[in-house]
């Protein structure tokens, strides 16, 4: 490997300024989506800052040179298309500077609901005096789906909290240090009516993508609530708005969505049980730096021949755990 690596930044129209750091270490070059067939090839390195982009299928087969690409993500789904599974580049993802902030928002989400604070606000806005009873949340139960490290986090916040937290991933198990009862989600429908709280934190996968549907829904408890900061495909959003409409599930808080932004029309906007943000339960204060300093470490890695942190099996689609 040269010493001194090119590296192509794709970015979505801006570049992020925390790359002058990297530019110490690295040629850079920086592309957006359109530029990016005509300045990806010679570099050694991909640095995707755009993390919704799907640029890099486009530019495949100007990646003459192309060894690593780096995620600022930990999902990677929208980077994984069949040349890319089955070439020798390697794939890294950017694991790990989301779980704490995730697993918070998650925490800030349950309390919203059972506090009842977002009718709080809405009373307030109009000046309404409105007394009313809102619920603990310990000893609730909660099914943390993704047993990844950001699942991970999510279960000891609300462990912390108070909660009863069990697990659901690719296969049961028992006595798993965070979960407890990990159960597979090839059946759902068999154990969801059991929970207060149903989190999704799973990558989405052919496995994973529509999982939560009409009749895992209809399988919920009517007081239960959803909360989602995995993938919106995880879900299937008209079954989400009809389970809504029908009581079959109390409330859902949302932060990832089939299309994103989430259209003006959605009626999901109206619903006075919903909770809808941006895709920013992840990102807090200081999260860029964080993002470079994980892809700076694997540059030292890289450009030293050693192996990178958090390479993602292109097979299955994310990071493999031992658990």
């Amino acid at each position: 490997m040269a010493n001194t690596p090119t590296i192509v930044v794709l970015h979505d129209g801006t570049p992020p300024a925390e790359m002058a750091r990297i530019a110490e270490h690295a040629n850079l070059r920086y592309a957006t989506g359109e530029q990016l067939p005509h300045q990806i090839p010679g570099a050694d390195a991909l640095f995707v800052w755009a993390f919704r982009s799907e640029a890099i299928t486009t530019a495949w087969p100007a990646a003459d040179k192309l060894t690593w690409i780096h995620s600022a993500s930990a999902g990677v789904d929208r980077l994984i298309f069949d040349e890319l599974r089955d070439s020798a580049v390697t794939l890294t993802n950017s694991r790990g500077v989301f779980d704490q902030p995730m697993a918070e928002y998650v925490l800030a989400t349950v309390l919203t609901f059972a506090k009842d604070l977002h009718t709080t606000l809405r009373l307030q806005d109009r000046r309404t005096w409105q007394h009313r009873v809102t619920e603990r949340i310990e000893g609730k139960t909660a099914l943390v789906i993704g047993t990844g490290p950001i699942g991970r986090a999510i279960a000891s916040q609300l462990t912390a909290a108070g909660l009863h937290v069990t697990g659901a991933g690719r296969r049961p198990r028992t006595d798993d240090p965070d979960f407890g009862d990990v159960h597979t989600t090839d059946h759902l429908t068999d154990i969801i009516g059991e929970f207060d709280y149903v989190v999704l934190a799973a990558p989405r996968t052919p496995q994973t993508e529509g999982l939560i549907n009409a009749d895992v829904l209809a399988a919920c408890r009517p007081t239960a609530r959803l909360i989602n900061v995995g993938r919106g495909e995880l879900v299937v959003q008209d079954d989400l708005v009809e389970a809504l409409r029908a009581e079959h599930l109390a409330g859902a808080a949302l932060d990832v969505f089939e299309s994103e932004p989430l259209p003006h029309t959605s009626p999901l906007w109206d619903m006075p049980n919903v909770l809808i943000s941006p895709h920013m339960s992840g990102d807090t204060t200081g999260w860029t730096d964080e993002l470079v300093d994980l892809f700076l470490t694997n540059l030292r890695a890289y450009v030293r021949n050693e192996e990178l942190v958090n390479i993602v099996d292109k097979q299955r689609g994310y990071v493999s755990t031992p658990v």
